[in-house]
């Protein structure tokens, strides 16, 4: 099959992103941008991808939908394409592309299939092509070369074959050490606060590990504006380590980090408005002041 028309459920910062990259190499890219923030309709203008009023109508057009959600979202909005598609008489192939367990990636499957589209495994690994990045997208599945086509379209296109689960496996696995070390610098940065330590840290560390601080002096004040669609897919890493046998507790801990983060003022920020003045230093202050002892506390 070629694929011509691609919908994008959402185009956030990777999703549109994606529909822009896409639609520089030919590729139609719709959403439905009803009930959306005013935000996602601006990301949608910038990529220039075009509306279209409903669901049922994205699933008449799309021979392909690409579903770029935070993971929470992943299994409602495949119900509700599914429904629409359903009610429309059409399909689609639907490609789940969120950080999602292997587990959940099986229930969206479910979904997808018994509403007669064709259900493709995902997982994206890197930036997104507006900041000039080329992500990985990741898939797997009895339908997974459909994808293939996008391959080299602003996009890598890896596919791994197999059964659903793998990809998402894939991205758990990656993101855990990713995201899972960004959530211990917090850890790190945020302890040594609490309890006066942090010019001994950093001096330590400038002396012993000088790239290490580097990278967390530029990931760590970004990291608050995207700590709330994380906290969710650190759970779904934990549910993967569960489901394998492997402690779930790290990644349960890396949600509390990234809650944390979420309850700051700095949370507020969009990943276009981060304040890219904004220190390491002055950005664990602000974190350690909200450690709920210490609010509770009323420090």
């Amino acid at each position: 099959m070629t694929i011509k028309t691609i919908a994008i459920l959402s185009p956030g910062d990777m999703g549109h992103g994606v529909g822009k990259a896409l639609g520089v190499h030919g590729f139609d890219v719709i959403t439905c941008l009803t009930a959306r923030s005013d935000r996602t309709r601006d990301l949608a203008l910038e990529g220039g991808i075009r509306d279209v009023p409903d669901l049922g109508e994205m699933a008449t057009q799309a021979d392909l939908v690409l579903s770029i959600l935070v993971p929470a979202q992943g299994v409602a909005t495949a119900r509700a394409f599914a429904e629409a598609a359903s009610a429309a008489g059409t399909s689609a192939y639907y490609a789940d592309c969120n950080a999602v367990s292997p587990k959940t990636a099986g229930e969206i499957d479910s979904i997808i299939t018994g509403a007669g589209s064709r259900f493709i495994d995902g997982g994206i690994i890197g930036g997104s092509p507006a900041r000039g990045a080329v992500p990985r997208f990741y898939c797997s599945g009895p339908h997974s070369a459909a994808m293939t086509e996008l391959d080299g379209k602003g996009i890598a296109v890896r596919d791994i074959g197999g059964e659903v689960g793998r990809a998402s496996g894939i991205k758990m696995c990656y993101a855990s050490f990713t995201k899972g070390t960004s959530a211990l610098q917090v850890a790190m940065f945020t302890t040594a606060e609490a309890l006066g330590l942090s010019d001994e840290l950093a001096s330590e560390l400038a002396s012993s590990q000088a790239e290490s601080l580097k990278r967390a002096e530029a990931n760590v004040p970004r990291l608050p504006s995207n700590a709330g669609r994380w906290i969710g897919e650190m759970e779904e890493i934990a549910a993967t380590f569960d489901d394998a046998g492997v402690t779930p507790y790290l990644h349960r801990g890396a949600a509390e980090m990234f809650r944390l983060l979420a309850s700051t003022p700095f949370a507020d920020e969009s990943p276009e408005t981060v304040d890219r003045s904004r220190t390491l230093a002055n950005t664990i202050k602000v974190v350690a002041e909200h450690l709920p002892s210490r609010t509770q506390s009323g420090d």
